[in-house]
C-alpha cells in the first residue's frame, strides 16, 4: 500500500508507550485491511526494538484474523460447502500465507493412485480396502491419538506433509478422497469418536427413508482404516451408556465438521501467552456454527 501521510503518522505512533494511544492507532491501522501488511512488515524489518516488533506482529496477526473471519463467514453462508476449502481456511489461522495449490496437488495425487486400483465391479468393502492400502500402507499415513500439544495434527497442510494426523484430520482427508472418487463415505456424529460410515448409495441425505443405522453398510476408523460392524457400534454405545438415536447416524454437515475442528484446535492454546488464540479460534467456530440450522 502506498504510504500516505496518515499511514506514515500511524506507523510512527506504534511505539507510543501510552496504551490508549496504541489501541486507537492499532484500530485505525486494522481498518485499512490486508493491503497495509507490507508496510507493517517493512517497519518490522527496520525496527530494532523487540517490544515494538511484538506490537507490529500482533497488528499483522489481527489483520490476518479479521480477513479469515470474513472468509469463514462467507463460507458458512454459502450454498455449497466444499470440505477441502474449509479445511484450508482452518489451516490459514496458523499459516496465513498458505498456498492452496500444493495441498490440492497432493490430494489429487493420492486420489489418482486410489482411482487406478478401483473398478465398477468392486464391493463397498473391497473399495475401502483399496483406499486403506493406498492411504495407510503406500503413503504411510499414521493415526495418532488426539493431543493438544500438537496443533499441527489438526491442520491439513501439515498432516499431508508429515503423514501424521489425529482421527479428525485423517478422517477429513479420507472423506475428501472418497468424495472425489464418488465413494459414499461420510463422517457421522458418534459421541466421543470421529468415525466414518459407508452409506448405501441409494441413501437420500436430505430425505432419509430409513431409520438409525440401516442406511450404513459399515463403519471406518480413520486412525487405521479398521472396519466396524453395526454390532461393534451398538456395543460401543452400550459401553459408554448412551442411548442410540437416529441423529448419530446421519452424515455430518461439512460446516459442523469444521466447527468441531476449530473447537478442538482451540484446545491447543490454553496457556497465558497463547490464550488469545483459543479465544479467536472459538470465535471462528461460533461463526461457522451459528449459520447451521
Amino acid at each position: 500500500m502506498e504510504e500516505t501521510r496518515e499511514i506514515n503518522a500511524l506507523l510512527h505512533l506504534i511505539d507510543d508507550p501510552d496504551n490508549e494511544v496504541f489501541d486507537t492507532v492499532s484500530n485505525r491501522i486494522v481498518s485499512y485491511g490486508r493491503p497495509i501488511i507490507p508496510n507493517l512488515e517493512q517497519l518490522w524489518e527496520n525496527t530494532p526494538d523487540e517490544m515494538v516488533q511484538e506490537k507490529i506482529e500482533l497488528l499483522i496477526h489481527r489483520l490476518h484474523f479479521h480477513e479469515l473471519q470474513a472468509d469463514i463467514s462467507g463460507y458458512a453462508k454459502a450454498t455449497h460447502h466444499d470440505l477441502l476449502e474449509g479445511a484450508l481456511l482452518v489451516a490459514k489461522y496458523q499459516y496465513p500465507h498458505l498456498a492452496d495449490t500444493p495441498v490440492l496437488q497432493e490430494i489429487e495425487k493420492i486420489k489418482r493412485n486410489i482411482w487406478l486400483e478401483l473398478n465398477s465391479y468392486l464391493t463397498a468393502l473391497e473399495q475401502v480396502n483399496i483406499i486403506n492400502r493406498i492411504f495407510f500402507s503406500y503413503y504411510k499415513f499414521k493415526g495418532v491419538e488426539v493431543s493438544y500439544q500438537h496443533p499441527e495434527e489438526f491442520l491439513i497442510n501439515k498432516v499431508l506433509e508429515t503423514k501424521r494426523g489425529n482421527s479428525i484430520m485423517n478422517g477429513i482427508i479420507y472423506q475428501l478422497l472418497c468424495g472425489l472418487l464418488d465413494i459414499p463415505v461420510k463422517a457421522i456424529n458418534i459421541p466421543r469418536q470421529y468415525l466414518l460410515a459407508y452409506f448405501d448409495t441409494s441413501y437420500d441425505y436430505f430425505n432419509p427413508k430409513k431409520e438409525n443405522n440401516n442406511n450404513i453398510h459399515f463403519y471406518v476408523d480413520p486412525m487405521n482404516g479398521h472396519v466396524y460392524t453395526h454390532k461393534d457400534v451398538e456395543n460401543y454405545f452400550k459401553k459408554i451408556g448412551v442411548p442410540i438415536t437416529t441423529s448419530y447416524f446421519k452424515p455430518m454437515d461439512h460446516r459442523l465438521i469444521l466447527q468441531f475442528l476449530l473447537e478442538e484446535l482451540a484446545k491447543c492454546f490454553d496457556t497465558g501467552d497463547n490464550l488469545y488464540k483459543q479465544t479467536e479460534l472459538l470465535a471462528l467456530a461460533d461463526v461457522m456454527g451459528m449459520i447451521i440450522s
